[in-house]
């Protein structure tokens, strides 16, 4: 209670993504592009997905869950973004940032989980295909997702009382464009190391460990698809997991550079665009993806359209 008690800063100042006005409209218009390209990908991803019954499978159960938190955590953070780029006082308010940094962690956090569940499920699908239907069950998929949500709030819950929970007694300038916990560590004025020790504790043994059932189970799938006689037979296997690889290195890709890198001068500005990758670039790539080599999407949404053709010709 010590440290609630000493916080006198109500409010941060975000200091933005640029203070150079000449890139601030062309920044804009590109970060609102990607913005909306994610909405709609996202959006259309998770209706499509609810809509056509072939694509009522296990798989695509996570995948409709995936795009959620893809939009739901580009959403925590791009419109204040976006806002901000036209503002005179980037403000953003002690409560607001705490909720902010709460729910970014959550849909980030789901993310992450989302990806260990879908690795999982592809595992059970190619090494164990004559038990997936038992194994990987509807009842067994929402009992999955449960866990992933309630893992992620719980976590999150965990991860933004430690931050905030310390003193903030000033300066309160956040060098970023959202509320980040790097920056936010950096502005207590009290002694943060239990803080630290006990969101790395969370971070390390629930992101290694999602780590650790994705690289097992795409090890355990690689050598299941190595073992297949037929050079027919190993692309068709390679493409039923290409899609959800390439989001699980994009994502883990991006998450890791800005946490491990070595301190420079340029990191500020290194994290921020690397920040942009992870916040709007990755929501919005992550549908393209799946629709774009994902053969059963693309015959999903080109007999949707069909059908919609149809229907406006009867009409």
């Amino acid at each position: 209670m010590e440290g609630r008690n000493q916080t006198s800063v109500t409010e941060f100042i975000l200091v933005g993504f640029t203070n150079n006005l000449s890139l601030q409209v062309p920044l804009f218009v590109l970060f609102l592009l990607f913005y909306a390209l994610s909405l709609i990908g996202n959006i259309s991803m998770v209706a499509l997905i609810a809509i056509e019954l072939r694509l009522h499978t296990p798989m695509y159960f996570f995948l409709s869950n995936l795009s959620f938190s893809d939009f739901c955590y580009s959403s925590v953070i791009a419109p204040k973004m976006l806002v901000d780029f036209f503002a005179k006082k980037k403000i953003i308010s002690f409560m607001g940032c705490a909720a902010q940094s709460y729910f970014f962690t959550v849909f980030a956090t789901i993310e992450a989980y989302m990806l260990a569940a879908m690795a999982y499920d592809r595992y059970t699908a190619i090494c164990h295909p004559l038990l997936y239907p038992v194994i990987i069950n509807s009842n067994v998929c929402s009992q999955m997702v449960v866990i992933v949500y309630t893992g992620a709030f719980l976590t999150a819950a965990v991860y933004t009382v430690c931050i905030f929970y310390t003193s903030f007694c000033g300066p309160n300038v956040i060098e970023h464009f959202y509320c980040d916990v790097i920056p936010l560590m950096k502005l207590s004025c009290s002694d943060t190391f239990v803080g630290k020790t006990v969101m790395f504790s969370v971070v390390f043994i629930m992101g290694i460990g999602c780590f650790l059932v994705t690289i097992m189970s795409y090890g355990h799938i690689i050598m299941a698809i190595l073992r297949i006689p037929s050079n027919v037979g190993r692309p068709k296997a390679f493409s039923t997991c290409g899609s959800h690889l390439t989001v699980v290195c994009l994502f883990y890709g991006t998450s890791l550079f800005i946490y491990l890198q070595i301190p420079s001068g340029d990191s500020v500005m290194q994290n921020k665009v690397v920040s942009v990758f992870y916040t709007l670039v990755n929501p919005m790539l992550n549908p393209l993806i799946y629709s774009l080599r994902n053969q059963e999407v693309k015959e999903a949404l080109w007999k949707l359209i069909q059908r919609k053709l149809l229907i406006n010709k009867v009409c």
